[in-house]
C-alpha cells in the first residue's frame, strides 16, 4: 500500500458497516476520491467530527484496490460551523457540495481549479458578505465555465453579433440577439444579463446593488443551464430559499425556462 497526504472538502458522507463511513472529499492534488474511515461513527472515534460535509481538512491515507483508507484527518477549516445556523447559507453550501461533486465525474483526475472555487465560495459564505444566493449563482455559473460550459453572456451565441441581447437559449449555449431567437427562449430583462456577467467576473459591487427581480430571473436561468448541460437535477436547489416579492410574478416560470425545441439535446 502507498501512503499519501493530501487536503480537501469534504462533499459528503455514507454510512459503511456498523461504524465506518465513505467520505467523499474534492481534493487539491488528486480530485474527487471515495474513501473509507474506520470506525469514525464510535463515540471515541479520533476524527470522526473532522470529516463531516464542508470541513476542510488535510488527510493522510493509504492507497487500496477499491476504498483508500483515511488514516489521519486534520481540520483546516470548519466551514461547516458557519453555515449550520444559516438555513439560507446551509442550502446554498450544500448546493454547491453537490455540485463539485457531478462536475468532477471521475474519481482520481486533479481538479484543482474547481476546488479552488469551492473553497473560495464556501469561505464567502461564511463570510456573510454577500446575499448567499448570489454567492451560489456566481459559484455554478464559475464552475460551468471551468468545466467548459459557459453560457455567452455578452454576445449572440448563434451569430457572435454583440449587443441588442433579446433571448436566453439553454441549448444553444447563451444569449441569443433578435435575430437567432427561436420561439420558446426565454426572454430576460437587459439587467438580467448584465447581473449574470457580473456574477461571473466577480464584480460583486453592481451584484450587490442589483435588483431582487433580477436575481430571481438570474437564478432560474443559472439552475436550468446547470442541470441541462448535467443531464440531471441538483436536488440540493430545490431547498435554496427563494425570496419572492410583488416584482416576482414570473418567478415559477423562470425556475426552468422554455428553450428551442429544434436544437439537438447536446452538449455545445
Amino acid at each position: 500500500m502507498t501512503l499519501y497526504r493530501d487536503e480537501g472538502i469534504v462533499l459528503r458522507t455514507q454510512k459503511l458497516g456498523e461504524a465506518d463511513r465513505i467520505v467523499t472529499v474534492l481534493t487539491r492534488r488528486t480530485g474527487r476520491i471515495r474513501a473509507a474511515a474506520k470506525g469514525v461513527r464510535k463515540t471515541k472515534s479520533r476524527f470522526g467530527a473532522r470529516l463531516e460535509p464542508f470541513t476542510h481538512v488535510d488527510l493522510q491515507l493509504y492507497e487500496r484496490r477499491s476504498l483508500d483508507l483515511i488514516t489521519q484527518a486534520e481540520t483546516l477549516r470548519p466551514y461547516g460551523e458557519a453555515l449550520v445556523t444559516d438555513y439560507p447559507r446551509y442550502t446554498a453550501g450544500t448546493a454547491m457540495l453537490e455540485t463539485a461533486e457531478k462536475l468532477t465525474s471521475e474519481e482520481g483526475e486533479p481538479a484543482l481549479r474547481q476546488f479552488l472555487l469551492l473553497v473560495g465560495g464556501l469561505r464567502t459564505l461564511a463570510e456573510r458578505a454577500h446575499d448567499p444566493r448570489l454567492v451560489l449563482d456566481a459559484f455554478l455559473l464559475r464552475s460551468l465555465s471551468v468545466a467548459g460550459w459557459a453560457p455567452a453572456l455578452d454576445e449572440c451565441c448563434r451569430c457572435g453579433v454583440r449587443g441588442g441581447l433579446r433571448g436566453f437559449a439553454i441549448a444553444a449555449g447563451g444569449a441569443v440577439c433578435a435575430n437567432c431567437r427561436r420561439p420558446g427562449a426565454a426572454t430576460p430583462a437587459p439587467p438580467t444579463f448584465a447581473l449574470m456577467l457580473a456574477l461571473l467576473r466577480g464584480d460583486w459591487e453592481y451584484a450587490d446593488a442589483s435588483e431582487q427581480r433580477h436575481r430571481m430571473e438570474t437564478s432560474g436561468l443559472v439552475a436550468a443551464y446547470l442541470q441541462w448541460h448535467l443531464e440531471h437535477g441538483i436536488r440540493s436547489l430545490r431547498h435554496v430559499e427563494r425570496e419572492t416579492g410583488p416584482a416576482d410574478e414570473a418567478a415559477p416560470a423562470r425556475e426552468a425556462p422554455a428553450d428551442d425545441t429544434d436544437i439537438p439535446r447536446e452538449r455545445v
